[in-house]
């Protein structure tokens, strides 16, 4: 019998020791990670829809400086900030995404007035943010974004030439996306993604998070996703879909096409990474190929769980 709600969250993968992690930062994690989740969890238990309980619990992860997307975005070569966002509804694949906003307070809800105000999928920088003034976005100041943590990681790095995806300790790397993926009590499926980028990144440099098929994808009866990792590597391998595509057509259940794309696929093309994903009958999959992940997960009748470690 399928469950009558699940739901997962992300606020990405890479490497995060508890060695080097605070008892105070590890609470604090845990805490926004667990109010996210509770979010959703509300929504799903009233018989609400999947779509609004990813972009609910995306938001919060938006609005919490400790993660790479929203505030708390890294910061560009020149700066600034770009943030990048997607959305998905299984119900029919009406898709919403936004790439290179600077002033839109949450972009998972930009992409959602997208998916189901606009004639189009996929907007960016400028444009996407008239369309987000048009229908009633919220538009902040770019300081908004802004972290002394943020710029002090550019600083450290800007005139070096390289760039540097969001890390926790010295010469280590954490993938600063987050996500959420839920199943409501219609069988509804449901994902949503955002990321602030890498940082010192340069030339409008665009990673899978925005790009449905490779860091979103959600299709009722399969599955839904969102991945963090390498962006790179998610669109050569358009890993969200390939997940789904595995599961319709090579005879692959949930964890075992999850498994394949990040324990064979990503890594075999020298990525690395994780995403998370539930199915029509609401079975949970996070894997992840780092030393962690900031995850949590819930089901009908089950308490949530939160982890971070491996």
């Amino acid at each position: 019998m399928r469950p009558s709600y699940a739901i997962a969250i992300h606020g990405g993968a890479g490497t995060i020791i508890k060695s080097a992690m605070t008892d105070e930062k590890e609470a604090a994690y845990t805490l926004v990670l667990m109010q996210a989740i509770s979010i959703a969890e509300r929504i799903l238990k009233k018989s609400g829809n999947a779509i609004d309980a990813v972009e609910q619990a995306v938001i919060i992860l938006e609005d919490s400086e400790l993660f790479n997307a929203g505030r708390g975005a890294v910061f560009t070569h020149d700066g600034t900030h770009e943030l990048d966002a997607s959305i998905m509804d299984g119900r029919d694949r009406k898709a919403g995404a936004v790439t290179g906003v600077k002033r839109v307070k949450n972009p998972i809800s930009l992409c959602r007035a997208i998916m189901e105000k606009g004639a189009h999928v996929f907007l960016m920088a400028e444009g996407a943010e008239s369309f987000a003034r048009d229908h009633g976005v919220e538009i902040v100041d770019p300081s908004y974004f802004s972290t002394d943590f943020r710029k002090a990681q550019l600083l450290s790095i800007r005139d070096s030439g390289k760039t540097q995806l969001d890390h926790t300790v010295e010469d280590s790397k954490k993938f600063g996306t987050v996500g959420a993926v839920a199943l409501d009590m219609h069988g509804n499926l449901a994902a949503a993604t955002s990321t602030g980028g890498i940082t010192n990144k340069r030339y409008g440099r665009i990673g899978d998070t925005p790009v449905i098929g490779a860091g979103t994808y959600a299709e009722n009866g399969v599955c839904a996703v969102s991945s963090t990792g390498y962006g790179e590597y998610y669109l050569r391998s358009v890993a969200a879909y390939e997940v789904a595509a595995l599961m319709k057509y090579g005879g692959y259940d949930l964890e075992g096409a999850t498994k394949k794309v990040i324990h064979e696929m990503i890594p075999k093309m020298g990525g690395d990474g994780g995403l998370i994903a539930v199915d029509g009958l609401g079975n949970i999959s996070t894997p992840f190929n780092t030393e962690g992940m900031y995850r949590g997960r819930i089901k009908a009748g089950e308490a949530a769980l939160i982890e971070i470690y491996r």
